[in-house]
């Protein structure tokens, strides 16, 4: 199974995010630099990730994204079904009932056992990936990653994060779906 390479970015935004203090935002283009991507590219991938409510999208001059909940809230599943879709990665065609050798569909009664296999597969996946949380993956960066990516990713945000005036509702006022 591949997934996009917008999932990878998703996360990595997301976590980004997560570094974020209270109510402020980081605009997508910074975030598209900081990961090397093409910001048209990675605005698609916020926009789903907004539409999905993962991120909140702030306009204005100190407008840009947020995470909607506490990183406690978000799933790795969140983020992947917000770029990927719901769809299962793997699509039986039923070509078991095509081709040179196909009987009548009255002989296909029983599901196909590749289908079968992959979509319990895929169940597994979805499963290990909504118990994963993003608060998660930033404690595992945090606690597990050379301590000088860590102090650059953190001065990263520190830098380039806007804050929001303080009239704003932080996160934890602001209404959870």
């Amino acid at each position: 199974m591949k997934l996009g390479d917008g999932v990878e970015a998703a996360i990595h935004c997301a976590a980004m995010l997560a570094g974020v203090e209270g109510d402020a935002t980081m605009p997508g283009t910074v975030m598209a630099e900081a990961f090397g991507l093409s910001p048209s590219y990675l605005l698609k991938h916020l926009k789903a990730l907004t539409a999905a409510r993962v991120l909140e999208s702030v306009p204005g001059p100190n407008g840009g994204y947020r995470l909607a909940k506490l990183p406690e809230q978000i799933t790795l599943l969140d983020i992947v079904v917000a770029i990927e879709g719901r769809e299962p990665a793997f699509r039986c065609g039923e070509i078991r009932q095509k081709g040179s050798y196909a009987l009548d569909a009255s002989a296909y009664v029983k599901p196909c056992g590749i289908n079968v296999a992959m979509l319990k597969a895929e169940r597994a996946y979805r499963t290990a990936l909504a118990g994963t949380r993003l608060s998660d993956i930033v404690t595992d960066f945090t606690e597990n990653t050379d301590q000088r990516i860590v102090a650059a990713s953190c001065a990263f945000v520190a830098l380039n994060q806007r804050p929001q005036n303080s009239k704003a509702k932080t996160i934890n006022e602001r209404k959870m779906p």
